[in-house]
C-alpha cells in the first residue's frame, strides 16, 4: 500500500491539490489522505470550494509521498505553523518522496527541507526560496534532488504528479493514468510561463494575483518568516566559523582585539 498524505490547509489553491489527487489516487493500493490539524471542512482560498480533512497529522505519521500545495491568500500563514513544520521535518524521514505545488515549496522551505537543495515555485514565489537556503530555479517545471521534488505553479502539479506515479508505479501505469485523465495539454494560446508571456500579460497576471495575496495575515507572516530565515542564516554562519576555526576577534573595554578562541572553556 501506498500512503499519500495531502495536506490540506485553509486557503490552498484548488488545482494544487486535486489536480495531483486525481493522478495520485490511481497508483496501485493507493491509500489517499487529506490531512490537517483535525479532519472536517477546509476552504480553498476562493472562500467557495469547500473539501474535508480526512486524517489528523497524529494520524499520519509516516506517509509514503507527502504532497503541500500552495495558496495564494494564506501559504505564509502556513509557513509560519508550527505543528505542521514540526510534522513535515518528522515525516520527511520515513517518506519516499516529499513533494509541493507552486507556493507550497515556501512552506517545505520553512520547515528547512530545502537548505542546500535545488527548488521551484511558482514564478513569484521561486526567489524567495533562496532566504531558506535553497538554490532557486526558475526555469524547470519539475525539480528533483535527492527525496524532494518541487513543481512549478499550480497546472504543474499534474505533472509532478505523473512524475511521481511513474517512479513508483512504473511507466506503464503512469501512461495509463495520463490517458484515463485524458490529460493531453493544448491550450488555444501559448503565454503559461515568464519566457512566453508578453510584458502586458505578465502586469495583468501580478494584479490578478495581488487581488488574493496581499492581506494583513500574510504578510505579517511574510515578514516573519523572512526575519526567522535571515536569522537562522547570519546563525548558521557563525556556527561554520566556528567549526572552520574561524578567528572570532570582538573588542576589550580598552579597544584591544580578543580572540574568543584563547579563552579556557574547559
Amino acid at each position: 500500500m501506498t500512503q499519500v498524505a495531502l495536506v490540506t490547509y485553509p486557503g490552498f489553491t484548488a488545482l494544487d491539490l486535486i489536480g495531483p489527487y486525481e493522478v495520485l489516487r490511481m497508483l496501485p493500493a493507493a491509500d489517499v489522505r487529506f490531512v490537517w490539524h483535525e479532519v472536517g471542512p477546509v476552504t480553498a482560498d476562493s472562500g467557495v470550494l469547500v473539501i474535508g480533512a480526512t486524517h489528523t497529522f497524529d494520524e499520519t505519521p509516516a506517509p509514503d509521498i507527502v504532497l503541500v500545495p500552495g495558496g495564494s491568500t494564506s501559504v505564509a500563514v502556513h509557513a509560519d505553523d508550527a505543528v505542521l513544520r514540526a510534522w513535515l521535518q518528522s515525516v520527511d524521514a520515513h517518506t519516499t518522496w516529499t513533494t509541493s505545488v507552486c507556493a507550497g515549496s515556501v512552506i517545505l522551505g520553512a520547515a528547512g527541507l530545502l537548505r542546500g537543495r535545488r527548488a521551484t515555485s511558482h514564478w513569484q514565489a521561486v526567489a524567495s526560496l533562496r532566504a531558506f537556503g535553497a538554490t532557486p530555479v526558475g526555469d524547470e517545471r519539475i525539480v528533483h534532488d535527492g527525496d524532494v521534488v518541487t513543481c512549478a505553479g499550480v497546472s504543474a502539479g499534474i505533472d509532478l504528479a505523473l512524475w511521481i506515479a511513474e517512479r513508483v508505479a512504473g511507466p506503464d501505469r503512469a501512461h495509463a493514468i495520463q490517458l484515463a485523465i485524458e490529460y493531453d495539454p493544448q491550450p488555444p494560446f501559448d503565454s503559461g510561463s515568464l519566457a512566453k508571456a508578453s510584458a502586458g500579460t505578465i502586469a495583468r497576471a501580478n494584479v490578478l494575483l495581488a487581488r488574493d495575496s496581499v492581506n494583513v495575515p500574510q504578510v505579517t507572516a511574510a515578514a516573519r518568516l523572512l526575519w526567522r530565515a535571515a536569522l537562522d542564516g547570519v546563525r548558521g554562519a557563525r556556527k561554520r566559523s566556528r567549526r572552520s576555526g574561524t578567528k572570532a576577534v570582538r573588542r576589550s573595554p580598552g579597544g584591544d582585539e580578543v580572540d574568543d578562541r584563547s579563552t579556557d572553556r574547559h
